[in-house]
């Protein structure tokens, strides 16, 4: 089955949820590989929440590139089924 929750839905559900491995090392692999250059005004946190690693996909989609966007999709893809 599709899941269609919103990423603001998504993000209501996560909100203080701690991420679980597979959505931190997302999330830790995308400051690695894009850090200042579009995560600018992202704080690399060392514990996020579901909802932090979805503000960082949401970046990488606004402040990316076409290559940064599988990233993307895959923290979103991870969060989802997180919760």
């Amino acid at each position: 089955m599709i899941d269609t929750r919103s990423l603001d839905d998504l993000r209501q559900a996560g909100a203080g949820r701690p991420a679980p491995e597979a959505v931190a090392r997302l999330y830790h692999a995308a400051f690695e590989k894009y850090g200042v250059a579009m995560l600018w005004s992202r704080k690399r946190l060392s514990n996020p929440t579901i909802t932090q690693a979805l503000a960082v996909a949401e970046a990488l989609r606004y402040e990316g590139n076409m290559q940064s966007r599988p990233l993307a999709i895959a923290i979103e893809d991870a969060c989802r089924a997180a919760v």
